[in-house]
């Protein structure tokens, strides 16, 4: 497999094939992340892609695949049928197919776009929604308003296939900690999603935010301040039935809970380690990363 530059992968997608079908990401103006600042995104031609399968495929069976980089659902939809439906014939055991996607790419395909693909064995999407605050997603510029984050969720839902949205804590900062909270809660109950991981903001140099924080305008919340936002973001969301996770490398106190279900049990965790002060209970900073 011929890889280019680094390349990211939900967690849940560890023991998948990655397969890069995009270098870096459509969008990439994102003020809080760096990882593919600096690089020019394209799509990679198509006879490559089947090379790199066909190259893989004698030491399958691969029971999951993931489509890399950044947003391969903005691959036109022509091209993208055509490579789920050369994973189907060439991999072996093949169950599903994971992708990044935004709210732009998501929009740009219809419901039944979208059920072609699932038809091919594309089974999760997973979407960046970071925050529910209208200004907050102008602001970090993640180039989609709150209504059309809600509408990309329920369509991918709309289509069968499983939706997994992913939240930041601390993006609002400390002054805007608990508005970003509420607010994320309340679109992710409008949304619904069957996955949902909220991880911790890492401000990194070279990035808008960092510059803001570098110039006073932008404070991270403390350990527990972050907590707190979970723990808000937790007890006001209304899910009919969603995993939620934040077990993610950069999260402080590792959750994974079934919500509604859990809910209680979670939050009084939370409040009950935030209430203790005790900072042995959290993910010490050197094994906290992006």
């Amino acid at each position: 497999m011929d890889y280019e530059g680094i390349v990211i992968r939900p967690p849940s997608e560890a023991e998948s094939l990655i397969l890069q079908v995009t270098l870096g990401c459509s969008h990439n103006r994102c003020a809080f992340c760096p990882t593919y600042k600096g690089r020019r995104f394209r799509i990679k031609d198509l006879g490559a892609i089947k090379a790199e399968i066909d190259e893989v495929a004698p030491y399958g069976p691969f029971r999951k695949v993931f489509l890399a980089d950044g947003d391969a659902l903005i691959i036109p939809q022509p091209k993208l049928l055509t490579i789920l439906e050369y994973l189907t014939e060439k991999i072996r055991g093949l169950r599903r197919v994971g992708i990044y996607g935004n709210a732009k790419s998501i929009l740009r395909k219809s419901v039944d776009e979208l059920k072609a693909l699932k038809e091919r064995k594309l089974g999760i999407i997973y979407l960046g929604v970071e925050t529910g605050d209208p200004a907050l997603l102008e602001k970090v510029g993640k180039g989609a308003s709150y209504e059309q984050m809600v509408e990309a969720g329920k369509r991918v839902k709309e289509a069968g296939i499983t939706l997994s949205a992913t939240v930041l804590l601390g993006l609002g900062g400390v002054k805007y900690g608990k508005e970003h909270a509420l607010a994320t809660a309340k679109i992710l109950s409008d949304i619904d999603p069957d996955f949902a991981s909220a991880l911790t903001l890492m401000v990194v140099p070279g990035t808008p935010l960092h510059e803001d924080m570098e110039a006073g305008r932008f404070k991270l919340p403390s350990p527990f301040q972050l907590l707190e936002e979970l723990g808000m973001i937790i007890s006001h969301s209304q899910f009919n039935q969603c995993y939620f996770t934040a077990n993610h490398a950069s999260n402080y106190l590792p959750i994974k809970a079934r919500l509604p279900r859990d809910k209680e049990a979670v939050v009084n965790l939370i409040h009950q380690v935030i209430s203790s002060g005790d900072t042995s209970r959290l993910r010490p900073e050197s094994l906290r990363g992006l």
